[in-house]
């Protein structure tokens, strides 16, 4: 029956538990237990029944229940106490000293809070939330948006035979923590965004993430045709013109809902490249605003626009062809007045191609001025990736640098755990966990006490995955035979080994199954058990991470295996919690360099568990021996069979002749101290580290402060700054083809000693240019048996006559600090005040 109006109906709380409703609409409660134990402690069944959602709850629990506890005198002092320390975190928390108009604009396809608002998928959602964590408990000034799905991600089951199968339970909004953003006449606030043929309708929501807001846009109204109800679907659903879609109503959509809303960022954050549509947006509306072309407005709003990358391999960026661009974007070309090639060149590494599709990342970089990998190794990886938008430049001089993620410390330790480093540590490491010196003191915790906390999580653990498998297997309609044994898997008291993750390929889920004789051996030793949890889910159109899990499911139902080896289904935030806190080792078995960063691994060190992984992403630069064990020394190889073998030898032999050993080398008290030692060193090293605060601190000082002062810069007196820029490089333009070195000259040439001084001297043809608007550059350095350079230093030759007609005399003085066979190079690289790096114009010429 259709409805002919419709309206909410929020609980009634007695007035004594009125701030109940306030704490279950600001997601502040999930990564604070006494928050948590508040809603706990209202019906236990019904918190779990609900997915750990107090908005729901809220609406299911009795009123015989609310009016009970209003007037307990105990669960009311608790209310008070944890109401208390939220409006201090709300009202007085840190701050990071930022001018009053600074603003942080931070978009993602994705946000993965809590498992109460399912709109996530994997890990760059759950980045994505802990980084809204870190911005309210920072006091980064931060704004989120993104896309509100109706059925979010899909939840995962399992054939009889182990095939994952995908539902789509729609979310009820109207139940979780999330309220609609409200217009000034009182209604919900609806925003037109207009797609080249059609207007789509979005409606506009808020998650409050502590101090920090969440903006999602909800296209599911009736204002819309079926067609565009049907954009916040489902993340990552539907076919290459869905995602366009979605990407679009993100990137215009969201700036638009910006301007709705006043609020003004001086710094839009593009984290991966699906909401790059935004910076053609802010090109319009400032064209608009300025009456400005679009090649000043492009330079006007690049200044403010950062760009971080999470894919280390082209095929994982979102690219599209001609055609489709053509059909979404022909009005926006003709209203900004550009070509089509001059469109399509915007997201083409090399414009030349006219069949070359358009990449969104490349539409990213090439309207933004600043850009980040989000580890150390995936910054080279990008830098050589993206080497072909700096024809010419040495990769390690490419713009890109690197940030290395981290995980909300406060999010992913246990309760207990966490109640063991209040005692010993103090607050401060709730409060600053990325300083190190707050986790110098782990060593002060008994050995006795941090093991003891760690067993009863990892009884929990296997208590959990006991209740979950035997659920799984109801819902399959196995046997009774099957589901009593289920009872009976894992041992609380086993070395315990989780692998937890999106199951693509490149992960190697099953890589510890290539010898099942020996693993079947290692597992099942009286003496020194192990066992293993794995959890995960493959795209629905992965095919072959299906067949991954489907692999799996058969190895743990094999005799050899059955009590050692659980699948859980349908992983998510909940299952995640489970086994980060429990297990003792965390595997990872990634091929490097495909994995860009990775952070369930440092969710895991920051509850004592011990890392094994190949060296690549975070861990490549988190591995020490006293933290964790690596596969390999972080070799790469071009036979991934031969690689495949090679791996899971040393992965066999390093839990053969050491993991397992040192988890059971015992005392008489039963503490394997050599273990424990290795936990409290993960914890000291690894938390302040690979932490989200000292993330988003260095995002802030990095690449945040300086695009806000740039993009001041920039917009300053109706932004003659921009425009000069634009005038520079036209006249750039047009003289580099022309530019050359020539007459090149160097003193002693063949036989140099260390120290000596060595004279070079060239004429440089600037065909019109000025030799303020170039650097003359030498590089010098040490050659490699390819005649390469390698690590050479930088000296800069200056201009010494003018010599008619645009030909200048450049000298300068080398230093021979090193001997062996050295080489020289020489370049002309444009240079302004203006331009925010040396490399910005792309353009460079060699001798």
């Amino acid at each position: 029956m259709r409805t002919v109006y419709r309206f909410s109906v929020a609980p009634y709380l007695p007035p004594e538990l009125a701030d109940l409703g306030t704490l279950a609409y600001n997601l502040w409660w999930s990564w604070n237990p006494d928050a948590i134990q508040l809603f706990l402690r209202l019906d236990r069944d019904l918190w779990e029944e609900t997915g750990h959602n107090p908005v729901a709850m809220l609406g299911r629990v009795s009123q015989h229940r609310l009016e009970e506890l209003a007037k307990d005198e105990a669960y009311l002092h608790s209310l008070g106490s944890v109401m208390e320390r939220f409006r201090e975190a709300m009202d007085r928390g840190r701050s990071l000293g930022h001018d009053n108009d600074f603003m942080v604009a931070y978009f993602a396809l994705e946000f993965g809070i809590h498992e109460a608002l399912p709109v996530y998928s994997g890990g760059l959602g759950v980045l994505s939330g802990d980084y809204l964590k870190a911005a309210s408990e920072i006091g980064l000034p931060l704004v989120g948006v993104s896309l509100l799905y109706r059925e979010g991600y899909f939840r995962q089951y399992l054939t009889s035979d182990g095939w994952q199968q995908e539902t789509y339970p729609d979310n009820d909004f109207y139940n979780m923590p999330l309220l609609p953003v409200k217009d000034a006449d009182g209604s919900d606030l609806v925003i037109p965004v207009e797609f080249p043929d059609h207007t789509v309708y979005a409606k506009v929501w808020k998650v409050q993430v502590g101090r920090t807001s969440l903006i999602l846009l909800d296209c599911n109204i009736e204002q819309n045709s079926v067609e565009a109800r049907e954009i916040t679907a489902q993340l990552y659903g539907g076919d290459l013109e869905m995602r366009i879609r979605q990407e679009y109503l993100l990137g215009i959509g969201g700036v638009e809902v910006l301007k709705k809303l006043d609020i003004h960022p001086t710094v839009y954050h593009m984290n991966e490249g699906h909401s790059a549509f935004l910076g053609l947006k802010r090109i319009q509306d400032l064209m608009a605003e300025t009456g400005m072309s679009f090649s000043e407005a492009r330079e006007a709003c690049a200044a403010g626009n950062v760009f971080t990358t999470h894919t280390p391999v082209p095929a994982g960026i979102d690219k599209f062809p001609p055609a489709l661009m053509d059909r979404y974007f022909w009005k926006y070309r003709e209203e900004v007045g550009i070509s089509r090639d001059d469109f399509l060149a915007l997201g083409r590494e090399h414009p030349e191609n006219h069949e070359e599709p358009f990449s969104l990342a490349v539409l990213a970089i090439k309207l933004s001025n600043w850009y980040n990998g989000v580890s150390r190794l995936h910054g080279r990886v990008s830098r050589h990736m993206w080497r072909h938008i700096w024809p010419g430049v040495p990769e390690d001089e490419i713009p890109i640098t690197h940030i290395t993620n981290g995980v909300h410390i406060n999010s992913w330790v246990s309760p207990e755990l966490g109640q063991l480093l209040d005692r010993y540590l103090g607050p401060r490491w709730r409060e600053f966990s990325e300083q190190s010196q707050v986790w110098d003191y782990m060593d002060r915790i008994p050995n006795a006490e941090l093991w003891r906390t760690h067993e009863r999580r990892r009884e929990r653990l296997v208590a959990f995955a006991r209740l979950r498998l035997k659920n799984q297997l109801i819902k399959r309609g196995a046997t009774e035979e099957e589901i009593k044994i289920a009872e009976e898997v894992l041992d609380p008291d086993a070395l315990t080994i989780g692998f937890a993750r999106r199951f693509a390929t490149y992960k190697r889920a099953i890589l510890i199954f290539r010898d099942p004789d020996r693993l079947a051996r290692i597992l099942g030793d009286p003496e020194r058990p192990v066992q293993m949890i794995f959890a995960g889910k493959a795209h629905p159109r992965d095919n072959e991470g299906k067949e991954f899990i489907r692999r799996l499911v058969q190895f743990a139902r094999d005799e050899r295996f059955r009590l050692r080896v659980v699948f859980l289904e349908d992983y998510d935030m909940n299952v995640a919690r489970y086994m980060l806190q429990g297990v003792d080792v965390w595997l990872n078995t990634p091929r490097r360099p495909l994995e860009a960063s990775g952070t369930s691994g440092m969710k895991a060190a920051a509850n004592g568990a011990l890392n094994f992984s190949t060296l690549d992403g975070w861990w490549a630069e988190g591995f020490e021996p006293d933290v964790g064990w690596s596969i390999g020394k972080g070799e790469e190889y071009e036979d991934l069979e031969y690689q495949d073998l090679v791996e899971a030898q040393a992965l066999y032999d390093t839990l053969e002749s050491d993991i397992v050993p040192v988890y059971y080398d015992r005392g008489h008290d039963g503490i394997p101290r050599r273990w424990v030692y290795k936990m409290k060193q993960a914890l000291k090293k690894l938390a302040p580290q690979f932490n989200i605060n000292r993330m988003a601190l260095e995002y802030m000082e990095k690449l945040y402060r300086p695009a806000s002062a740039r993009w001041h810069e920039i917009s300053a007196d109706s932004f003659s700054m921009a425009k000069r820029l634009h005038a520079w490089k036209g006249r750039l333009a047009a003289a580099w083809p022309h530019v050359r070195i020539t007459d090149l000259v160097v003193d002693h040439p063949d036989h140099v000693v260390v120290g000596q001084q060595v004279g070079v001297r060239c004429h440089v043809h600037l065909a019109g240019l000025s030799p303020d608007d170039v650097k003359v550059q030498a590089l010098s350095g040490p050659v490699d048996v390819h005649g390469s350079l390698v690590n050479p230093g930088v000296f800069e030759l200056k201009p010494e006559k003018d010599l008619g007609d645009g030909v200048w005399l450049y000298s300068g003085q080398l230093e021979a600090t090193t001997s062996g066979q050295q080489g020289m190079a020489l370049r002309v690289v444009p240079f302004s005040d203006m331009i925010p790096y040396l490399h910005s114009t792309g353009l460079i010429k060699w001798a």
